[in-house]
């Protein structure tokens, strides 16, 4: 196919062929309709002009016979204009008039009629077109009363050239205008293409185009290179995952293996080989944990799950949440302290952010205690949990007083299996602080790690109801009121 076939079958292309038919078809029927009402109102005019003069005509007739008619079209034909006058014996002999001649046809007519008559003009005579009104009078006698019509055709011919030359011009630009438009748009779509090509081969870098104009081509563009770069980020997490289960899952399933076969291998008594099995199902259901947890991240990155999502008081369920780990704090002597008391109602699975909460309350009890070689850094061990809400949002901050985490590493441990080398000594597999960022991105929201000196603050941000909050402050329920699904 050559590059002009080609722009001829692009339907921008067609499109412009057929905005310009139906325009010239509009402005052929406008110009047949001014030229048909002009037509028609000239013709009126003619008519009633004739008529008028002829009503004067017959009352000379009849007030002095031929000789007061032929003494009236005489003056007449003195006044300048398009008037046309004659009257004739029966042989043809003027008696009076401008018409110096009549052809045959003329003469034997009768009644209205168009006509060519010639006229003196400088060097020459012309042909002119006429209309006129014949009638015969007693004894043979003419009278012919008319009007010189050549305008009206100068301006039908006008208006034909006029129509005609503008058809061309029209159909020229629209031409022009449809193939120029073709090409421009074809270049573009030839750009998206090569690009959606390159794209398919594997290169999930590549973006289409954007020109900056914003008109529809870019909108497009921009949308797709939103879902592209998605497509990359999905595409990026599942090689990471792939790879994070090939090296970081290895080493626990040849610990496993290694266990099961130093048990079966030693001549060991009932109580060892309880043992073994005790810790091999332990290692087992770590094993399972993790695939559980990156199943988790990979449906919440993938945007599945949230579908049970309900209003609910989000400082009660940070209350009831860091309930459930007062004991484990008390048994590892971190006073774990809930500031919570003001209602915060928000849209969100209660499901999944409770699991977010546990995971954050869960690694500051890991990894929130001050050290104690060399003295600590002089606080106690405390983690502390609050719910805040400001414009729009609402924040739940966990802080501890542990070493915390160096700032260009905290955007490296949300990713999965990172875990620094002061935390490796506490069982984990580095995918807390990931699933936490999953349900922050699945509702909207963000996970971020700040310095608490010492120590670390992380805050996970969510969107709050626009009617939960009242003149800037929390709206509070009233007493005995309960929370419901919506």
């Amino acid at each position: 196919m050559t590059a002009l076939t080609k722009l001829f079958r692009t339907t921008t292309f067609r499109l412009s062929l057929t905005y310009l038919a139906l325009f010239s078809v509009a402005a052929i029927v406008a110009i047949f309709y001014i030229y048909w009402n002009t037509t028609v109102l000239l013709t009126r005019q003619l008519n009633q002009t004739i008529d008028a003069e002829l009503k004067g005509l017959a009352e000379q007739y009849r007030a002095g016979g031929l000789d007061q008619l032929v003494r009236t079209v005489a003056e007449r034909s003195q006044t300048p204009g398009n008037s046309l006058y004659l009257v004739a014996d029966n042989e043809g002999k003027q008696l009076a008039g401008n018409l110096s001649a009549v052809s045959p046809a003329l003469w034997n007519s009768l009644g209205p009629v168009e006509f060519v008559y010639s006229r003196p003009a400088p060097g020459g005579v012309e042909r002119r077109l006429a209309f006129a009104n014949v009638f015969r009078l007693p004894g043979g006698y003419r009278l012919i009363v008319g009007r010189d019509i050549e305008d009206r055709r100068d301006l039908a011919r006008l208006i034909r050239t006029t129509m005609l030359w503008g058809l061309g011009v029209m159909a020229l630009v629209g031409i022009g205008g449809g193939f120029w438009v073709s090409r421009k748009l074809l270049t573009r779509i030839d750009d998206l293409a090569a690009t959606t090509r390159t794209i398919m081969e594997g290169d999930l870098a590549g973006r289409l185009p954007v020109s900056g104009s914003d008109d529809e081509l870019d909108r497009l563009s921009q949308s797709v290179n939103l879902m592209l770069a998605r497509i990359e980020q999905l595409m990026a997490g599942l090689r990471e995952v792939s790879d994070n289960i090939a090296h970081d899952l290895k080493t626990p399933l040849n610990r496993l293996r290694n266990r099961v076969e130093e048990a079966l291998r030693e001549s060991c008594d009932e109580g060892a080989y309880r043992e073994a099995l005790q810790r091999t199902i332990e290692e087992a259901d770590g094993l399972i944990k993790t695939f559980n947890a990156l199943l988790s991240i990979a449906r919440l990155e993938a945007g599945a799950g949230g579908e049970n999502r309900e209003r609910l008081d989000l400082s009660e369920l940070v209350r009831d949440v860091a309930e459930l780990y007062e004991p484990v704090a008390e048994e590892r002597g971190i006073a774990l302290h809930a500031e919570t008391a003001v209602p915060i109602v928000i849209h969100a699975d209660r499901q999944l952010l409770g699991q977010a909460i546990a995971n954050l309350i869960d690694n500051a009890l890991k990894y929130g205690a001050p050290a104690t070689a060399e003295g600590g850094n002089g606080w106690q061990p405390e983690v502390e949990v609050r719910a805040e809400a400001g414009e729009g949002v609402a924040e739940i901050i966990v802080t501890d007083r542990g070493p915390g985490v160096p700032g260009p590493e905290r955007e490296r441990v949300l990713g999965r299996f990172i875990r620094l080398e002061a935390s490796r000594s506490e069982p984990g597999s580095g995918l807390g602080l990931s699933l936490v960022a999953a349900v922050a991105r699945l509702h909207g929201g963000s996970l971020r790690l700040e310095d608490n000196e010492p120590g670390l603050r992380v805050v996970l941000v969510l969107p709050i109801e626009a009617d939960a909050l009242g003149n800037g402050a929390v709206a509070m329920p009233p007493p005995g009121a309960e929370l419901r699904p919506t």
